[in-house]
């Protein structure tokens, strides 16, 4: 068994920083990414809102990061992980399908997948026209002044829809029920904006574009009648699902109501030395810029953790 100090699960953003970090303090570390260092940004076509960076393509700075962590000597293995679990005092096994682990000090950086539509087009047209995150892409030049559609009814679907009200012409509010989800005010704060209209029992069951997004096919699920809506934007708000599941039930892990890892001030979780970053904690919001300092504190955390000088776990401080 491969033996480390620091074993990441993840090559997101924040995998990533905490793989610099970690290396610059000559931790022993190993990062762990089935696919290709960058994680979800790799499925995002610019970036306009990370510092120092007015626009950048985002498979340019997924590689920038990554250079910058090998840069200190950071192992990058394309490894998925399938299961998270203790072994011994102060030890942990990082388990894949093809060899295991272990190390002193986990940093889960799994993130999570938003939920799909799974209607033709959808992954045709991923960055190019449909969207996941209204923060990161809305203020885009390509979606300025045109026609968004927002799928879904709960309360993400309607603060983002609410946010891209600054930028396009018109935001559609597509639901499949009869009623929104989302919280009453969040509601009369859709339904009286002017540049917003809601449309219930429906469904979108395509979208059309060349390039880019042109238009959705939707399906009134009680007249059963079919249109196309122009729309340049297609933001997709139906759910998100944290990749939680690799940690063994046998930590008794603290998480949410819906999956997320609960974290204190140093990242760490429940069990000391398991410390959680980005998009599979819960937090405020999903962007770069929380993974990379979520990454960075976990770093120094999981340094100080293997050193004896971190005693403090979640619940622990206030």
């Amino acid at each position: 068994m491969n033996a480390y100090e620091v074993v990441i699960a993840g090559g997101g953003p924040g995998g990533l920083t905490a793989g610099l970090y970690c290396s610059r303090a000559h931790l022993k570390t190993v990062l762990l990414e089935k696919a290709l260092p960058g994680g979800e940004i790799l499925n995002t076509g610019v970036i306009e809102d990370y510092p120092g960076f007015d626009v950048i393509d985002a498979r340019e700075l997924a590689k920038r990061m990554e250079n910058h962590a090998r840069k200190f000597g950071v192992e990058i293995r394309q490894l998925e992980v399938t299961r998270i679990r203790k072994a011994g005092e102060r030890q942990f096994t990082v388990e894949t399908p093809q060899e295991s682990f272990q190390a002193k000090a986990v940093i889960v950086a799994t993130g999570g997948s938003p939920n799909k539509l799974g209607v033709p087009g959808e992954r045709e047209l991923a960055a190019k026209g449909v969207s996941y995150c209204a923060i990161c892409d809305g203020p885009l030049p390509m979606f300025r002044n045109r026609p968004m559609i927002v799928v879904g009814g709960g309360d993400s679907a309607l603060q983002e829809g609410l946010f891209l009200t600054k930028y396009a012409s018109k935001v559609y509010i597509v639901h499949r029920r009869d009623s929104l989800r989302a919280q009453k005010i969040l509601q009369e704060r859709a339904f009286n904006n002017p540049k917003m209209e809601i449309i219930l029992n429906s469904v979108v069951q395509a979208i059309q574009g060349n390039e880019f997004a042109e238009s959705v096919t939707l399906k009134d699920l009680q007249k059963g009648s079919v249109r196309q809506l122009p729309v340049t934007g297609v933001f997709i708000f139906i759910g998100f699902t944290p990749n939680s599941h690799v940690l063994d039930p046998s930590l008794g892990i603290q998480k949410d109501a819906k999956g997320y890892l609960l974290t204190n001030e140093f990242m760490e979780t429940s069990v000391p030395g398991i410390f959680a970053i980005g998009d599979i904690r819960h937090q405020l919001c999903k962007q770069i810029t929380n993974a990379v300092g979520d990454g960075t504190t976990a770093a120094v955390a999981a340094e100080r953790y293997i050193e004896g000088s971190l005693h403090l776990a979640l619940g622990a401080t206030t």
